[in-house]
């Protein structure tokens, strides 16, 4: 059983009808949802400390929630911080370096630190990132409204967080100049940007039927998509836009395929709606991908002319 098995089995078992999308959505207000999501990072399973900065990595546990409210078209407002601190944290300049790298993040998208808990660990540095935002009643972005017909986009290019964990993997480190052309490699997976402008935007035009933040890799999201809306889905390999960078590090077509549907954490929108209007309101910066078909729970690509399934990859954490 995987940690996506086992959330829908506690789903199930004891009703959890609010469990299932990027955020949870509360009732706030006549004229205000509440949305919150939370993110564990855990040293050595989410993060190793000898391949980031304390910067980068308090920018990172901020982005990565910040990625889940843009995937609801969601406004963030605040955020509430937990860590579980090691001796040898504790006892140097690392959490003020740590705080001044999230709150860079926070203040440039006005997200304002409202509390936390601070505790001691016997080992490993933990964090527990938990942020709250708003949208206008009933018009969050589910990941349940994707109907057969709808095409599939994603805000950008994929592969390149997995390309710099390939890159962190084999030794290089952000210490390596800025012209060099695996700089922005290392800088997507160590310092990623939530599209937080990007989901309002879809949710102001109404332009998303369903959406998604690319974490887990595009075969997995597109599979919780699929799952949520009760349909099937068909991408097209010769659409899908890769990191300029990502063929460099892959080597070959086939590598650099994988990286791109599996290799997560590009934290990109993946979302779905119809063509035609989102033609005519000419959005810069999106890629059609595929389309969402009546096919239910099947997701298929299409290589070469060739359809093949595609089965959910990228990071398990069991």
């Amino acid at each position: 059983m995987n940690e996506f098995e086992f959330i829908k089995n506690i789903k199930k078992k004891y009703g959890l009808e609010r469990v299932g999308d990027d955020c949870a959505v509360l009732p706030k207000d006549g004229a205000t949802d509440l949305v919150v999501t939370t993110d564990l990072l855990v040293e050595d399973v989410d993060f190793k400390l000898d391949w980031t900065t304390p910067e980068f990595l308090g920018h990172k546990a901020l982005a990565v929630s910040l990625s889940d409210i843009a995937a609801m078209g969601a406004e963030p407002k605040w955020a509430m911080l937990s860590i579980g601190v090691p001796d040898a944290i504790w006892n140097s300049k690392f959490l003020d370096r740590f705080y001044e790298g999230w709150h860079e993040l926070a203040a440039f998208h006005s997200v304002e630190l409202v509390g936390g808990d601070v505790s001691k660990t016997a080992g490993k540095f933990v964090i527990d990132s938990i942020v709250g935002g708003e949208v206008p009643k009933g018009l969050a972005i589910l990941r349940s409204g994707a109907k057969a017909g709808d095409s599939i986009y994603v805000t950008g290019p994929l592969g390149g967080s997995a390309a710099g964990l390939r890159l962190l993997n084999e030794g290089v480190r952000g210490d390596i100049p800025e012209s060099d052309d695996r700089f922005p490699l290392l800088l997507k997976q160590l310092k990623p940007a939530p599209r937080l402008e990007f989901g309002k935007l879809l949710r102001e035009g109404s332009f998303a039927t369903a959406m998604i933040d690319i974490s887990d890799g595009l075969s997995s999201d597109l599979s919780h998509i699929s799952r949520a809306s009760g349909v099937g889905a068909t991408i097209h390999a010769n659409e899908l836009p890769f990191d300029g960078q990502l063929m460099n590090i892959a080597g070959t077509v086939d590598a650099m395929l994988d990286l791109a549907l599996n290799g997560g954490e590009d934290f990109e929108l993946l979302f779905t709606g119809d063509e035609e209007k989102i033609s005519q309101s000419k959005i810069d910066d999106i890629f059609r991908i595929g389309e969402i078909t009546a096919n239910t729970g099947v997701v298929e690509l299409i290589r070469d002319g060739n359809a093949s399934l595609l089965a959910p990859g990228g990071f398990r954490h069991f």
